[in-house]
């Protein structure tokens, strides 16, 4: 594990990476939930996905957002975020330059990745894959995502109620694993996230 700095708009931004045990294969980066509502770079299903992309043989990172921790500056209703997002894979991109990379996240943070990619499709330079968990359909406003996302959903998600990710993802024709009896934070179900991640990212 590896603790840096970046110098965004807004100010420094405190970053982590996390290092496979050989060369990895790509990069990945994982965006936590809402900071207004105590979302952190430590949040459990945000660390989940980063071990599970470090299993993968990823170099991953992750940060915490604007006005989060040591990082400076104030929340951006995920427009700022999104910019300082890119400014972590522009990073990433120069430390590993010609492997691929992927972008994760979890509530708020699947507002940021989703935002990002559609970014870097109008740029040509797109993910390889999202991993979006407690998609933020209903609270932001989602775009349109590439139909090989996997998305993972708690039935019992009150935060996020699972019929507005439908409702998202019906005109899309995506599917989403819904995960029994998994509330928002999925308490005691943070394994089915890995074991489907690991399972379907060999697809």
């Amino acid at each position: 594990m590896q603790k840096f700095f970046l110098n965004g708009p807004a100010g420094a931004l405190e970053c982590v990476l996390h290092l496979p045990d050989s060369a990895p294969r790509g990069i990945a980066l994982v965006a936590h939930p809402h900071p207004l509502f105590g979302g952190t770079m430590d949040n459990k299903v945000a660390q989940t996905l980063v071990r599970t992309f470090v299993k993968l043989n990823y170099a991953t990172a992750i940060m915490n957002f604007r006005g989060v921790g040591s990082s400076e500056g104030t929340h951006d209703e995920g427009h700022g975020e999104t910019d300082d997002m890119a400014l972590l894979l522009a990073h990433m991109r120069q430390q590993y330059p010609q492997i691929p990379f992927a972008l994760a996240g979890f509530s708020f943070g699947t507002f940021v990745q989703a935002k990002l990619q559609q970014r870097l499709l109008g740029e040509g330079t797109p993910a390889e894959r999202l991993v979006l968990v407690g998609a933020a359909a209903g609270k932001w406003a989602m775009p349109s995502i590439p139909t090989d996302t996997i998305l993972i959903h708690g039935e019992l998600d009150d935060t996020i109620p699972l019929t507005h990710v439908f409702d998202w993802l019906r005109p899309q024709d995506i599917p989403v694993i819904v995960i029994p009896g998994a509330d928002h934070f999925f308490h005691r179900k943070l394994q089915h996230i890995r074991d489907w991640v690991v399972q379907l990212w060999r697809c």
